[in-house]
């Protein structure tokens, strides 16, 4: 530490780094949330299609699965939104950040899902291919590549020293963490 109340590297205060990450976070969120809501916008209109009585029990039971999924989903990346507006000059920043972020981890798994779900319909009904589930699978190895592993394994290989921006202190356990 540089001074008291201060860390070395960006040389911020524990609000400062809260500021920061909170801002970095809503990035995030922007782009998640504007995904998720897409999807589910067009979702919700595929049940009034005409198409949709047509659609195998099972393919229907997929459907309302997905549905659900990008209703959640969409909860849980907005989810920090309010939490920012709720708890607004309360002085918990550092643990609305930690909150905000495992939300948005939440959503993105549930996004995941959501996506892994729609393309299995959508291929179900476009293509009747036994090979469908290997195709999702594909895609969702992909994403699970993209999002989680590349991720973690730069998280990893960056991260020079147990002091670093991912640990946690133990003589400041409320500190976030990225």
């Amino acid at each position: 530490m540089t001074q008291e109340g201060r860390r070395t590297g960006r040389d911020e205060t524990e609000e400062e780094r809260a500021d920061r990450m909170w801002v970095e976070l809503i990035q995030e969120v922007r782009v998640a949330q504007t995904g998720v809501q897409i999807l589910f916008g067009f979702l919700l209109t595929v049940v009034f299609q005409p198409k949709y009585a047509t659609l195998a029990h099972f393919d229907q039971v997929i459907y309302i699965v997905t549905v659900m999924l990008g209703a959640c989903a969409t909860g849980a990346l907005i989810g920090p939104v309010s939490l920012h507006r709720l708890v607004a000059g309360r002085r918990v920043k550092p643990r609305a950040v930690r909150l905000a972020s495992r939300m948005t981890l939440v959503g993105l798994f549930l996004l995941l899902a959501t996506m892994a779900s729609s393309l299995v319909l959508i291929l179900r009904v476009a293509t009747h291919d036994p090979y469908v589930p290997y195709l999702v699978a594909g895609v969702v190895i992909w994403y699970l590549v993209c999002w989680y592993g590349l991720p973690l394994w730069a998280r990893r290989k960056h991260t020079s020293g147990p002091h670093e921006a991912t640990a946690r202190r133990p003589d400041r356990p409320d500190e976030p963490h990225e």
